[in-house]
């Protein structure tokens, strides 16, 4: 069971409160009044930042309920060019547009788009800059501890070459280098040894990107030319992107999953 869903698994395993409705409808409807009371009492640059938010939530509001309220109506479909002229049997005819059907299209071209880059973890754990750096402290001058050498599992490149020590910030060990990923296939329900060709995105931030490093959650890409996976176009797929689905540093492996658009 993932961390901080104790929660959810509680009320998977034993339910709710018999008037758990009520209680939400009650504070829900308590909720308007709780915040005039809160406005009314606040000041100074906490009142501003207050009615700015109460404004932007107004403001969608109204978007929302104008985008109800035209969800049905059939507006007539103006020409793209209005010089044109149209042919005898068109002329009785107009054109119409059903915005409900228009919003429709939008969201599942949305949803599309969005399922094409969809991961198999949206969230991971935030890792603390303590957790991930150990402090080094070298040479002379003790106090000045200015070396961080990483802790987690990282990926270089085949002509890494470290910088001199005097020039080298952050130490990634010899350890904790992988070159290569267990890479399961979703549709083939498979697992593969592929090679790793370069970290992609790691969520933990722009540092652990640019340093290689492999965290729960980062996306990575592979090397699947052995696997014989063609493009749209018909030539072999060279790269693709996996995500990491462990903790490379605990088990002492890198598991990922292929992203295949869907």
């Amino acid at each position: 069971m993932p961390q901080n869903d104790y929660i959810e698994e509680h009320i998977r395993r034993h339910g709710r409160r018999m008037d758990h409705e009520e209680r939400m409808r009650k504070r829900e409807a308590r909720s308007s009044h709780k915040a005039s009371a809160i406005a009314q009492k606040t000041t100074g640059l906490k009142a501003k930042m207050l009615n700015k938010k109460r404004r932007a939530e107004k403001i969608q509001l109204k978007k929302t309920l104008k985008a109800h309220e035209e969800r049905d109506v059939k507006q007539a479909s103006t020409s793209s060019n209005p010089d044109q002229a149209l042919p005898t049997y068109l002329l009785d005819r107009e054109g119409q547009k059903d915005a409900k059907a228009l919003s429709s299209a939008v969201k599942e071209r949305r949803k599309d788009k969005a399922a094409k880059y969809s991961v198999p973890l949206p969230q991971v754990r935030g890792i603390a800059e303590d957790e991930a750096f150990k402090v080094m402290k070298t040479g002379k001058r003790k106090d000045k501890g200015w070396k961080r050498m990483v802790t987690k599992a990282t990926f270089v490149g085949e002509s890494f070459t470290r910088k001199p020590p005097k020039l080298e910030r952050f130490v990634r060990p010899m350890a904790l280098r992988y070159k290569k990923a267990h890479v399961t296939h979703p549709d083939l329900k498979a697992t593969f040894s592929l090679p790793i060709l370069g970290v992609k995105k790691n969520p933990q931030g722009p540092l652990m990107t640019q340093l290689g490093v492999l965290t729960k959650g980062a996306v990575i890409e592979v090397n699947v030319s052995e696997l014989g996976l063609v493009t749209t176009g018909g030539k072999v797929a060279w790269g693709k992107f996996a995500q990491v689905t462990n903790n490379p540093e605990n088990d002492g492996c890198v598991n990922a999953v292929l992203l295949v658009s869907s």
